[in-house]
């Protein structure tokens, strides 16, 4: 299977292109909502000590649709590294 765009048929390209065009939306449209959930999740981990990782993976995995439960796991992890930086 080729990925170069210029030998898939112009229905391909459309799809993909439809495909991303959905997917930023999606992102642009719950951005501010999974930075909360992503807060949220973090402002636990004190509280749940030695639990946490595993109390946060249940909840990101309990998330939907997919898309968001992704969003949310990368805005920990960009909380979390930015935390530790900060150190």
């Amino acid at each position: 299977m080729s990925f170069n765009l210029a030998n898939m048929s112009f229905v391909e390209r459309a799809q993909i292109e439809a495909e991303k065009s959905r997917l930023f939306d999606f992102w642009q449209g719950n951005l501010g909502k999974a930075k909360g959930e992503a807060a949220r999740l973090i402002s636990e981990k004190s509280r749940r000590k030695g639990k946490w990782s595993e109390w946060a993976r249940a909840e990101l995995d309990a998330l939907s649709p997919a898309e968001y439960g992704s969003l949310v796991r990368l805005e920990v992890n960009k909380m979390m590294a930015a935390a530790g930086n900060n150190r």
